[in-house]
């Protein structure tokens, strides 16, 4: 039974330390605080943050502003994930500064797939 309780607790806490993660990233792109050349981070939305299960890894799902160039935003801020990590550990009085890994949000293009099939369906 105490199990339980702690694999709750752990879970619980992972999710608040990548909700937490992800609203400062939110606020670091909004801001431009990590100064990333050729990227307007402004254009960058932060859709969920997974944390890993010892909280020292992070993976933050993006989606470009349109949803264009996902690729191409990814690998930017992967290259220059240092300085957005940088700009987080002003932001974050955690133990561990989690490490970040930027992945393309796919969830509104599946969305969109399975909305057209069931209007598909329905005609």
């Amino acid at each position: 039974m105490n199990r339980r309780l702690g694999s709750s607790s752990l879970n619980h806490r992972h999710l608040r330390v990548g909700e937490l993660v992800k609203q400062n990233l939110g606020q670091i792109f909004l801001r431009n605080e990590a100064k990333i050349p050729s990227l307007n981070t402004k254009l960058v939305t932060v859709t969920e943050v997974r944390m890993s299960s010892d909280l020292k890894s992070a993976r933050a799902y993006i989606i470009p502003l349109g949803g264009k160039e996902t690729k191409k935003t990814v690998n930017i801020l992967t290259e220059f994930s240092h300085l957005v990590r940088k700009a987080l550990s002003k932001k974050l009085d955690i133990k561990f500064l989690p490490k970040l890994h930027f992945v393309g949000d796919e969830s509104f293009d599946y969305a969109e797939r399975i909305e057209k099939l069931i209007k598909k369906n329905n005609e």
